[in-house]
């Protein structure tokens, strides 16, 4: 074996994970090394990097679409895939293993590979995530003797078995980077500080378990462990949370790992859409790496879609979208993820400096700094930091005048150059929107869920309630629990008895288990009573200790009327005879055939209400239109970022739209199925899908300019490269018009601009001929290019917004 060098060229000393490999070909050696690290960074193959990850989840997407996330990570500059592994896939009945379609993990790590990224495993194996009952799977609960996430021989026992299976895969398949593969982190556990902390002694024991057991498996990297201050050696511990810049490792030694850099929040049901406005994300991100750190994940890089019965919450919707760079259908969200690849691009240019010392830190004023990274080679890179809520700052810095907008960082790759500022964003705004496709109206059939002809052989009846998981196993959402009871009271209310035995049916439905927290084995849903008639002439009566029958799930799940193979007749009916009047508990279904194009598609379940759908047998997932409230009046980028600060979609459904992902079609006779419980109508509901109608962008005539740094740096002279505005639509479509232009003063945002005091009147002619019936122009930012000066001494911007078109409907 072949010992590498120990030590830094700071001499600093280094906790060491290594596997070193030495091996001949033709002649030659080669030395590979696994992955370490000291207190700056991770290092791989012995080089220090500054590295930025993004969570992207396989099973929230499809397989086909899992290359081109992967593709559109790299290209934003992001070096390290990050995902969870979730047990309750992969282990559905303990020892039946499932790596097939959506949960083939070693596809998706090799898909990581191919495309020449990193992989960071977080195999939990709890999980949280949103995701239903934490990633556990729901028989655990049942094993003898359990606790959870604690000191219990039976929990730690099948933890141990299913992260050393993960282990093993990733082994058998040479994923780990000690092996030549993409994998340089694990993690085990997930955000156990305050749950240890609870628990004391038996929580402390059980997480020194979880490392030690985690070690002991030689994956040849490191592993991580989040939001736990006690990680014993050699396991690193890391941040979670929106901002991370006061984070510090517990061990000086270790490196500053951020796992999860919130990108934005994820929706539930009754609540408005989170949005993290992306100039206070790069400021986060910005802050962190000013202070010392070398890792950034964004959670999520891509949110994808809670596909089936898979969300967690409860009440977490089917869309998992998280306002990511990459939207929930693949497509790239602007201008966040423009923005935030050139952040990374800075950040790069300084990555020799900042690997290499400390920083020095200079005040420049009562709330603005200047870190300074200063290498014994001469590198030399600066962040200006304004931590002003409302006032830009004029920073002297090396004798030269740097303009700083409030809550915001410009980085300095030479010492003297600004190439970025997190506030100024330069990249275009694309404004989404689902349109209609050409297939044809739905023509539905319905079908009844009958209570009275449920199959006594399907039921069982008991004294009292049950706790719903119990009986269910998580099978189904749904559980009915039916009694019976003699007309032997008098009664008024709006309620309809007759004489003699009246039958009570009470239907719960699940809507998502709980992720979050300890001892998942106590946790309880369902109907849990006390159940009692009120209003009677002799009072209340109590059925809570009644005589229960119990179904598990519904008649149409045992018909399996979501597949295609097994659509009986039987039953069904033309729906003109019911949508009149809608009936809860209804099944409808209908034939539709794939629209042309490669455009992403969803249902737009609009006057639905709530329920379930499938295409083809595959399960889109849980649907409901309900109102969405909150406050969404204001939003700003500046001052501490917390989840309820920037909503949109008050007062409309908090999820209309629903993605039907393209490769489960075929290219006729798709069968949709739909479970309304509230009695919603389906007339309404349409294919639709999703595209760019138009892009805006802003940019200001000294916008900071990576090209200026790089040609000087290069000794190319010091000509100053203008700004330019950068304007594409997606593919297949054009620019068909320009619905503003003006460069000068201009007011507003995208959507709603308006021309200022300053305005050059061939703003429109200059972008209509440049930009119009092409997919893509770009417009330098000069006043030569706009004929004249329109406004002398005054600092200008070029705003524009256009709009796309399909190329087709531009044809002459």
């Amino acid at each position: 074996m072949l010992m590498c060098d120990m030590r830094t060229k700071d001499s600093t000393p280094r906790l060491i994970l290594w596997l070193c490999l030495g091996f001949l070909i033709l002649g030659i050696e080669f030395v590979q090394c696994g992955v370490t690290y000291d207190r700056k960074a991770l290092l791989i193959n012995g080089q220090r990097r500054i590295l930025f990850s993004g969570s992207i989840h396989y099973p929230r997407s499809t397989p086909d679409m899992w290359e081109g996330l992967i593709q559109k990570a790299k290209d934003g500059g992001i070096d390290v895939i990050e995902t969870y592994v979730f047990w309750n896939l992969h282990e559905p009945s303990p020892g039946k293993y499932d790596f097939d379609g959506r949960n083939d993990l070693v596809r998706f790590v090799k898909t990581i590979h191919k495309a020449g990224l990193y992989a960071h495993l977080r195999i939990g194996p709890y999980v949280c995530a949103e995701w239903n009952f934490g990633g556990f799977p729901v028989w655990l609960k049942y094993v003898p003797g359990i606790s959870f996430r604690t000191d219990n021989e039976p929990f730690k026992r099948a933890m141990q078995g299913f992260t050393e299976r993960i282990v093993e895969l990733m082994k058998s398949e040479n994923l780990y980077e000690s092996q030549g593969g993409p994998i340089i982190l694990s993690q085990i556990e997930n955000e156990y500080g305050r749950q240890g902390q609870l628990l004391g002694a038996e929580g402390h024991n059980y997480m020194t378990w979880a490392a030690k057991m985690a070690i002991a498996t030689e994956t040849g990297v490191p592993w991580v462990m989040c939001k736990e201050d006690d990680a014993p050696d050699p396991v690193i511990n890391t941040c979670n949370g929106f901002y991370c810049d006061s984070f510090a490792p517990n061990k000086p030694y270790k490196p500053t790992i951020w796992t999860e850099a919130w990108s934005g929040w994820f929706t539930e049901f009754g609540g408005p859409i989170h949005h993290r406005p992306v100039q206070d994300l790069a400021f986060a991100v910005a802050r962190f790496i000013q202070k010392g750190g070398s890792f950034v994940n964004y959670y999520m890089y891509h949110g994808g879609t809670n596909f089936g019965r898979t969300a967690g919450g409860p009440f977490v919707t089917t869309s998992y979208d998280y306002d990511a760079p990459i939207d929930e259908y693949g497509l790239i969200r602007q201008p966040k993820y423009g923005h935030l690849k050139e952040l990374h691009k800075a950040i790069k240019m300084c990555e020799k400096a900042l690997v290499s010392t400390d920083p020095v830190v200079t005040s420049l004023g009562s709330n603005q700094q200047a870190h300074v990274y200063t290498s014994e080679s001469g590198d030399c890179s600066a962040f200006l930091a304004n931590y002003d809520t409302e006032s830009a700052a004029k920073l002297l810095f090396n004798n030269v005048h740097y303009n700083v907008p409030p809550w915001s960082i410009s980085i300095l790759p030479d010492c003297r150059n600004a190439v970025f500022n997190t506030a100024k964003v330069g990249v275009q705004t694309s404004q989404m929107e689902m349109l209609p496709t050409k297939t044809a109206n739905f023509k539905w059939q319905s079908y009844l869920e009958d209570l009275s002809s449920l199959d006594d052989s399907s039921t069982f009846t008991t004294q009292g309630l049950l706790e719903q998981i119990n009986v269910t196993r998580d099978t189904s959402d749904y559980l009915w629990y039916m009694t019976r009871e003699n007309r032997r009271f008098t009664y008024r209310g709006k309620i309809n008895l007759h004489s003699g035995t009246n039958k009570i049916a009470l239907l719960s439905v699940a809507v998502g288990l709980p992720n979050v927290g300890g001892h998942f084995e106590s946790w309880n849903t369902g109907i849990l009573g006390p159940v009692a008639l009120h209003g009677l002439s002799q009072g209340k009566l109590d059925l809570t200790w009644q005589k229960w029958t119990y179904q598990v799930g519904l008649k149409g799940e045992a018909m399996n009327l979501a597949y295609p193979t097994n659509t009986p007749s039987i039953g069904w009916m033309d729906a003109s005879l019911t949508v009149q009047k809608p009936q809860p508990l209804t099944w409808h279904k209908t034939y539709f055939d794939a629209p042309e194009g490669d455009e992403p598609l969803a249902l737009d379940m609009e006057g639905m209400g709530k329920g379930q759908i499938w295409v083809n047998g595959e399960s889109i997932g849980r649907y409901w239109t309900v109102i969405a409230n909150g406050d969404c009046d204001h939003c700003s980028y500046t001052g501490t970022y917390k989840q309820n600060k920037c909503l949109s979609g008050c007062g409309q459904p908090t999820q209309r739209y629903y993605h039907v992902p393209r490769s489960w079609l075929k290219s006729s006779q798709n069968l949709l199925v739909i479970f309304e419980e509230l009695g919603g109508n389906p007339s309404s509901v349409s294919l639709v899908k999703r595209s760019v109608s138009g892009v805006c962008a802003e940019v200001s005539e000294y916008h900071p300019n990576i090209k200026n740094w790089q040609l000087e740096s290069y000794g190319k002279g010091e000509t100053f490269h203008r700004p330019k505005v950068h304007l594409k639509c997606s593919n297949g479509q054009a620019i068909s018009a320009i619905k503003f232009a003006s460069f000068g003063t201009p007011l507003g945002k995208c959507g709603s601009y308006q021309q200022g005091e300053c305005h050059a009147d061939t703003s429109y002619d200059i972008l209509e001929k440049m930009c119009v019936g092409k997919a893509r122009c770009v417009v330098t930012i000069s006043n030569s290019n706009f004929g004249k000066d329109p406004c002398p001494n005054v600092f200008k911007r070029l705003t524009v917004e256009a709009v796309c078109s399909p190329e087709t409907n531009l044809r002459p």
